[in-house]
C-alpha cells in the first residue's frame, strides 16, 4: 500500500461500518496517514477485532447508525474525547438484491434505514462537531449509474445518497465543508465472497476493462484522497471506482 505521507496528521475521522471490508480498509488508510479514527459497527465482536487490528489510534463504538439514540451516543463520545471531527466517511450500509416482487415492506424499511437514513443522520448529527472546511465522503454504488436486474431497492437507496451528496455540497458550502461520494464497482469483500460463487466472481471480473474485481484498498485510497486537502477543489462529486465497469460496453471486451 502506498500513500502520500501524513495528510491526516492531527486529524480526527469517523468511519461508520468500520468493522470489516471497505470501512476497515479506509480506517486503516487514514491511520497510516497520521489520523486518529473512530469506527462504528453493529457487531461489537467484529468491531472489537477490527480495533485490535487498527491499533491504539482507533476507537470503536458499537451502534446502529440508523438509530438516532446510538448516533447521539457516538457523537457525544467524539465530542468528549476529541472535541471535533475533521473527516466523516459515511460507509455503513447493507447489500440487498432481489426482484421487485420479492421486496416486502419490512425489507424496504431495513434497506432504506441502513443505506439512506443512516447516512443522512450520521452527517446531520456530526455537523456540530465537524470543523469548518471538513470533509464528508459517502459510500454510494456503481448500481446507481446503470440498471442492474434484482437491485431496484438497493440501487434506489444508493441513488438517494448520491443526490444527498450534491445537495449537502451546496447546503454546507458556507462552512466550506466538502461533500463527495464514492461509487464502488464489484469489490472483493467478505460479503462479496459470501454472496457469489467463484465462477460468478470470475464472471463479474470479466465485465470490467480492468480485468479484475476491485480491492478494499482501491476504495480506501479514493476515500483518503477525497477527504484530504489534495481534493480541496472537488465538491459534490461522485467518484466511480469500478475499473471502467460503467464506462465501457462489456460486449466490446469480448
Amino acid at each position: 500500500m502506498t500513500h502520500n505521507g501524513f495528510r491526516f496528521d492531527g486529524k480526527i475521522a469517523l468511519v461508520t461500518g468500520g468493522g470489516s471490508g471497505m470501512g476497515l480498509a479506509a480506517a486503516r488508510r487514514l491511520i497510516a496517514e497520521g489520523g486518529r479514527v473512530v469506527v462504528t459497527g453493529r457487531d461489537k465482536g467484529r468491531l472489537d477485532a477490527a480495533v485490535e487490528v487498527l491499533g491504539d489510534r482507533a476507537v470503536g463504538i458499537a451502534g446502529d447508525m440508523a438509530d438516532l439514540g446510538d448516533l447521539d451516543a457516538v457523537m457525544g463520545t467524539i465530542s468528549e474525547r476529541f472535541g471535533r471531527l475533521d473527516v466523516v466517511f459515511a460507509n455503513a450500509g447493507i447489500g440487498s438484491f432481489q426482484s421487485i416482487d420479492q421486496v416486502s415492506d419490512q425489507l424496504f424499511g431495513q434497506v432504506i434505514d441502513s443505506n439512506f437514513k443512516g447516512a443522512f443522520f450520521t452527517i446531520q448529527k456530526a455537523l456540530p462537531v465537524l470543523v469548518d472546511q471538513g470533509s464528508v465522503v459517502i459510500n454510494a454504488s456503481f448500481g446507481l449509474h446503470r440498471g442492474v436486474p434484482g437491485a431496484a431497492l438497493y440501487s434506489a437507496s444508493k441513488a438517494a445518497v448520491h443526490n444527498l451528496t450534491r445537495t449537502l455540497a451546496a447546503e454546507l458550502a458556507p462552512r466550506r465543508i466538502r461533500v463527495n461520494s464514492v461509487s464502488p464497482g464489484y469489490i472483493d469483500t467478505p460479503a462479496f465472497r459470501a454472496e457469489l460463487s467463484e465462477s460468478a466472481q470470475a464472471g463479474v471480473a470479466a465485465l470490467s476493462p480492468a480485468g479484475r474485481v476491485g480491492t478494499v484498498d482501491d476504495i480506501a485510497a479514493a476515500v483518503a484522497f477525497l477527504a484530504s486537502a489534495e481534493a480541496s477543489y472537488i465538491n459534490g462529486h461522485d467518484l466511480r471506482i469500478d475499473g471502467g465497469l460503467t464506462a465501457v460496453d462489456a460486449a466490446a471486451l469480448l
